[in-house]
């Protein structure tokens, strides 16, 4: 089993930057994809990005348009979350999540591809 704890959202105002953490244990983080991903009230629960802990081959939603960059620690077994221009509607609780071999399936940032979650972190958008 892999073990994952999400860290580093709070309230910030729109235009704002975050960087949210996910800390894993239990396994050696090189053989899993990690993915971010949101849910707002009400909404489904969406792919933001993933990353191949092996290589650092790296996959976004469109929606990012280039304000967020995932990253790997492979040394302090954790991975990142970048965030910056935040919008209100970005407000969501925050989750990450693995994947094991084959690793291309992560690339979907499907949730029904991902087998080990965290708890998620608030991230509120708001002035």
């Amino acid at each position: 089993q892999v073990q994952l704890v999400e860290s580093g959202g709070h309230v910030v105002h729109p235009g704002g930057s975050l960087r949210l953490s996910c800390a894993a244990s239990g396994a050696t983080l090189a053989d899993y994809a990690v993915g971010w991903f949101r849910q707002a009230p009400g909404q489904q629960r969406e792919g933001v990005a993933c990353i191949s802990c092996d290589d650092g081959d790296t996959y976004y939603a469109d929606s990012q348009k280039g304000r967020f960059t995932i990253s790997v620690d492979n040394a302090k077994k954790t991975v990142y979350l970048q965030m910056r221009d935040l919008k209100a509607e970005e407000t969501a609780v925050y989750y990450c999540a693995t994947r094991t071999r084959p690793w291309w399936v992560a690339t979907t940032l499907s949730a029904a591809n991902f087998g080990s979650w965290g708890q998620g972190t608030q991230v509120t958008v708001s002035s």
